[in-house]
């Protein structure tokens, strides 16, 4: 089947493979169909469709990314195996050579497909009305979010300076039957578009699809360098080019097998608070001014499929989406950084919180050299905490690179600490939106042998809930004044034999290494938060 041609064929795919159910029963989209979805995402079981949602007359489709086996159908085959095939392109073309394109001939055939095909119309123009967003199954997630909320646009804008196109997923916080906020995120190509449009003082034409290709809505995800066209890297990925219409009173193309089509503008210096919002980083991120996406028309067809996604506490499906990212573009890193051998960042911990490097190092401190060039990369410059590792040690364990930080970490050594740069918009540890800091955990050997002092005992005598999380980390939920426990612990030599202790809330389940991972490196800033044993 693959590729798909539109959303419908690929439902009707899933459900002759058993990986979808319809859901006929009455559900409410206020807080009912997240808890469905997230308790059948934890079970890895099927995407849902549901046919009765209250107040609207279309079905909603959640969960369609929801497993690996899913992702793999979408994409024709392991995104892993796409990653690899780029890198090894990359490598065999460094000098371009004539059996080197022989041997990778079918990514040429693929990339002779890329451009989209522009038909006259499609099915996205079968109903052109008046907006009303309120007839849309549209959800609200958790129940202290700040109203309902799109939660899986495909977001169009093109730049006012250069035309160039880009698509991203922003959450929509809806406002009324025809506004909604328009959360652009730091490090988004949409955010820039708008900078631009508005130091012009114009509006940005905007066009919001909710529904395509799932190949294009696996595109959307993707942290593709800034000027790359997420229309032209699925054509690429299906093999086939996307078919692209121009709806009427529009500027821009849209998939002409699209399901929805919202058609605005964004106009400069207005903001409204948007969200509070339970995002992916398990926690509400605070109500904040953000532009406001006014809808001009809707386009849809006659009986379309609404898409949805629900974040939270790990794991959700942006868990497969993200970790399908992961494989495909990281490869292309490791062709700029040839000392790096893997990379991996841990969805637990929400992606940017997270990332371990396995570093083969060729003269002493070049991971350091590595660290800081991956902490300038895209979106990869977002990570919160980056481990560096060697590379036999196998990045998306966490067991073993706890087992490496044990071994090698010195903190007088290899701990940096970089206070007052960029943050992830969702993350609320900062001194103010968009601002943190970082750090970088150097648990290499850099050429010496590994340094593995003495296992951790086992402590009875603690006077609240501990765990011994494998001899390096010391959890604690001593409760409140949780900094006055830590200040003295680190300084009692009973504990010297574990490298980190880490308070948590009693809301982190201390055996569930997942929820432990997400508890401990989600909820800190790295220059407020970290409590040395000494300075020296």
């Amino acid at each position: 089947m693959f590729p798909f041609k539109d959303l419908p064929e690929f439902v009707r795919f899933l459900e002759s493979k058993g990986e979808l159910r319809r859901v006929r029963a009455p559900v409410d989209p206020e807080l009912e169909i997240t808890e469905i979805a997230c308790r059948v995402v934890k079970e890895k079981g099927p995407a849902l469709l549901f046919e009765n949602v209250a107040g609207s007359g279309f079905p909603l489709l959640i969960n369609m990314f929801g497993t690996e086996r899913r992702i793999e159908w979408t994409l024709g085959r392991p995104p892993s195996e796409i990653g690899v095939e780029l890198k090894g392109f990359a490598d065999d073309m460094m000098p371009p050579r004539l059996a080197a394109a022989w041997k990778h001939r079918s990514l040429f055939r693929r990339a002779l497909k890329m451009k989209p095909r522009v038909v006259a119309r499609g099915p996205v123009g079968e109903t052109d009305e008046t907006p009303d967003l309120s007839r849309f199954p549209i959800l609200k997630c958790w129940p202290k979010d700040g109203g309902r909320f799109l939660t899986y646009p495909l977001v169009f804008t093109q730049s006012p300076v250069n035309g160039r196109r880009n698509i991203g997923i922003y959450r929509l916080h809806v406002f009324g039957p025809r506004r909604t906020g328009m959360h652009w995120q730091i490090e988004r190509g949409g955010g820039f578009h708008y900078v631009e449009a508005e130091s012009r003082k114009e509006p940005l034409p905007t066009l919001v699809v909710l529904g395509a290709d799932p190949v294009l809505m696996l595109a959307g995800v993707l942290p593709l360098p800034e000027d790359m066209d997420e229309l032209a890297f699925a054509g690429f990925l299906r093999g086939e080019p996307l078919r692209l219409t121009r709806l009427p009173g529009t500027d821009m193309d849209v998939p002409a097998d699209a399901e929805i089509v919202l058609a605005g503008r964004i106009p400069p210096f207005q903001r409204e608070m948007e969200g509070p919002f339970g995002d992916h980083l398990g926690h509400y991120s605070h109500p904040a001014p953000f532009p406001v996406f006014e809808i001009e028309r809707v386009y849809r067809r006659s009986r379309p499929i609404y898409p949805a996604a629900v974040v939270g506490l790990p794991p959700q499906e942006d868990k497969y989406m993200g970790n399908a990212a992961q494989e495909m573009l990281l490869p292309l890193i490791r062709v700029l950084h040839p000392e790096l051998t893997d990379f991996w960042a841990y969805y637990e911990a929400g992606f940017h919180n997270l990332a371990v490097a396995a570093v083969r190092q060729r003269y002493q401190r070049e991971g350091l050299k590595t660290a800081f060039a991956l902490l300038g990369e895209g979106q990869v410059s977002l990570t919160k905490c980056l481990v560096l590792v060697d590379p036999d040690v196998d990045v998306r364990r966490w067991p073993d690179v706890l087992a490496a930080l044990r071994r090698n970490f010195d903190p007088r050594e290899d701990l940096l600490v970089l206070p007052g740069t960029s943050q992830d918009t969702l993350d609320f540890t900062g001194p103010k939106m968009n601002l943190g800091s970082k750090m970088i955990l150097d648990a290499t050997r850099d050429g010496d042998a590994a340094r593995d002092g003495p296992r951790a005992p086992a402590f009875s005598g603690l006077p609240f809930p501990h765990r011994n999380w494998h001899d390096t980390f010391l959890v604690i939920q001593p409760g409140a004044p949780a900094r006055l426990h830590l200040e003295k612990m680190v300084r009692d030599p009973a504990f010297r034999s574990f490298k980190f202790i880490a308070a948590v809330g009693g809301d982190v389940p201390l055996e569930d290494d997942e929820l432990l991972t997400w508890g401990i490196f989600s909820r800190f800033d790295c220059a407020r938060d970290l409590v040395p044993a000494k300075a020296e």
